[in-house]
């Protein structure tokens, strides 16, 4: 028996297989004798095709893993940024709805009064442990004067001591050189309402003992002097302490005014300003 690849031209060998796998075709699709054949085939070729396929399959796997992993971080990065940003936003609506509610009071309380008024802004406070002074952003371009009077929504804040072109340095009625002329609401009576230097006390000077003086007065705007018009608050009455060895009592008061805690002020307008009491008279008194 003759080898089939061995003997005979190639073209004869070239001649068989061509007939060999046309036959073995046309057998396969008209009668399907291969198909088991076919299977075992496949079978036995699997884990081979499947150790082939590995490393493709690894690299899709970890391609994929590791770009979803960066997909969420990024997302994650992106929802923090977003979410610092929302608060801060948040944090600048709730400045902006304290701000609409400030100036509200303020336009209502100028409404109150007959007075020309005009709003200023706080710039700065001043630092120094014995005065109570601010700064604002109003000066003599806007007709600001010099010991031209401030409030605010709630009370008398000061006057103002100095002015330039375009800022004034106002003194509050807790600094110590600030006087005041007030009166008692409930009763009428008179007296100078004096800064103690604190952020929240004013002095009462000349009232007897037995002056009826009751923890929880209101102090306003005496009117005396035409620096304030009358009727302004300035306080409450917390302290009245009766003093036999001395022909006054101690009385003290808390300003109605925020003071230092306001960010806008209004400044009383006037066309002939005449103010009779000042610190300058004060200090003589003294």
């Amino acid at each position: 028996m003759k080898p089939l690849f061995v003997s005979g031209p190639s073209f004869q060998r070239l001649i068989f297989f061509i007939v060999t796998s046309l036959a073995l075709m046309v057998i396969d699709h008209r009668f399907q004798y291969l198909q088991t054949v076919r299977a075992s085939l496949s079978t036995v070729v699997y884990p081979l095709q499947y150790v082939i396929n590995l490393p493709v399959k690894t690299g899709q796997w970890l391609s994929s893993h590791f770009s979803d992993r960066i997909e969420l971080i990024e997302k994650n990065n992106h929802l923090h940024e977003e979410n610092l940003l929302l608060q801060v936003k948040l944090q600048r609506l709730e400045d902006v709805k304290n701000e609409n509610r400030r100036l509200r009071k303020l336009l209502e309380a100028s409404k109150k009064r007959n007075e020309r008024v005009v709003m200023a802004e706080v710039l700065a406070i001043d630092l120094d442990p014995f005065t109570r002074k601010i700064l604002i952003n109003k000066g003599t371009q806007h007709g600001v004067f010099e010991k031209q009077p401030l409030l605010d929504a709630e009370g008398v804040l000061g006057q103002v001591l100095h002015v330039s072109p375009y800022s004034s340095t106002v003194i509050l009625i807790t600094d110590p050189n600030h006087a005041l002329p007030v009166q008692i609401a409930r009763t009428g009576l008179r007296t100078i309402a004096v800064g103690m230097g604190t952020a929240n006390r004013l002095a009462l000077l000349y009232l007897p003992n037995d002056a009826g003086i009751l923890v929880g007065d209101i102090i306003v705007t005496s009117g005396l002097g035409g620096q304030f018009p009358q009727g302004y608050p300035v306080g409450t009455v917390v302290e009245v302490n009766p003093d036999i060895a001395q022909p006054y009592a101690q009385v003290q008061a808390i300003p109605a005014a925020r003071l230092e805690r306001n960010r806008e002020v209004l400044l009383v307008l006037a066309d002939n300003p005449s103010f009779a009491t000042t610190i300058d008279q004060f200090n003589q008194k003294q």
